[in-house]
């Protein structure tokens, strides 16, 4: 089983306590219990406080302290972000997202072999095209 990559959604359900997919539950526990980090790319700080900043996401905390929040979550670690990862967010293969963010997810995905946890349906419809693995959460 590859590790995780939690999209930026998939972050903001978990330290929200929002319910998940069951399958996407379990996936989490057992890469806590296997000793196997989930990882979520410092883009999501970066989205987070985009959102917060434009009133498009409102949350019970300042921006740092609810990623630190997100960050004490057992099992949780940062992703590296790679200059490798940013050459090839630029051409990724098929139809790739549009959204910049998105396609950082995906090629961060794609280069360290993680699955990557989200609801958006426009990157989950990016896996079915075998570009990158992922589970819907």
């Amino acid at each position: 089983m590859s590790a995780l990559l939690l999209d930026t959604c998939a972050a903001i359900w978990l330290v929200e306590g929002a319910s998940l997919t069951p399958g996407a539950r379990t996936a989490l526990e057992k890469a806590a219990i296997g000793g196997e980090n989930a990882y979520v790319s410092p883009m999501t700080a970066w989205e987070v406080a985009n959102l917060t900043s434009r009133g498009r996401l409102r949350l019970p905390l300042a921006p740092v302290a609810w990623f630190d929040r997100l960050l004490s979550t057992p099992g949780l670690a940062i992703a590296e972000l790679l200059p490798i990862i940013l050459i090839d967010s630029c051409s990724l293969p098929g139809a790739p997202p549009r959204d910049p963010v998105d396609r950082i997810l995906a090629a961060t995905a794609r280069t360290c072999g993680y699955r990557l946890m989200t609801r958006a349906k426009h990157l989950l419809a990016y896996a079915q095209d075998g570009h990158v693995q992922a589970i819907a959460c």
